[in-house]
């Protein structure tokens, strides 16, 4: 089991990001949360990760947080909940939030993520009861925001259909965001902004 790596950000598409570990570029699905807090790119960074190996693939998910790879591993352990809804739901709340949620049996906040129904939410908060521990995560800043570019843009939508958003979701949340949004930013305000939608 690859539990963590350390190495330089070569490229940053999210919701992947490519590592440079000893010449070895390993590439690695990471939840919008984790995104947010990642360094400039040729910057070195550690990541908590969670290797799946499946019959077709091998699939590598890096978390900035112990506390967040807990979460997503406690996650794809309840029923009907794979490791792209996992990260879904962690690019859409922190791991205290996520807590809170299932703690307050919150199912609106749980069901406002793409892919989790109201059945799947209220299973969530049955199955998640006292396993999900709240406090000790240090909320880090995003990036400097800076003039977004029409890559930025790209970016910030490819990010949104890649959590499960449709294409109509993504263009709406789109047109929330300031014109000087970075491309962390950005995911942030439009994923806020579909979260209320």
């Amino acid at each position: 089991m690859i539990g963590r790596l350390t190495g330089k950000l070569l490229e940053k598409q999210p919701p992947q990001i490519l590592l440079d570990v000893g010449g070895v570029g390993y590439e690695v699905d990471v939840p919008m949360s984790t995104f947010y807090v990642l360094p400039h790119l040729g910057e070195a960074t550690t990541l908590f990760t969670h290797l799946v190996v499946r019959e077709d693939a091998q699939l590598l998910y890096g978390f900035a947080t112990r506390e967040e790879r807990n979460s997503f591993r406690t996650l794809i352990k309840v029923s009907g909940i794979g490791a792209k809804i996992a990260l879904a739901i962690l690019s859409g709340m922190t791991a205290d939030e996520l807590a809170l949620a299932v703690a307050s049996e919150d199912i609106k906040r749980l069901s406002a993520v793409p892919g989790i129904g109201k059945k799947t939410a209220e299973r969530l908060a049955l199955e998640l009861r006292g396993k999900l521990a709240t406090g000790g995560l240090v909320s880090m800043p995003g990036e400097l925001p800076l003039a977004t570019t029409p890559d930025d843009r790209s970016d910030i939508l490819n990010a949104l259909l890649a959590l499960g958003y449709n294409e109509r979701e993504a263009n709406l949340a789109m047109k929330t965001l300031p014109a000087d949004a970075s491309v962390s930013d950005g995911i942030r305000i439009a994923l806020k902004s579909l979260a209320k939608g």
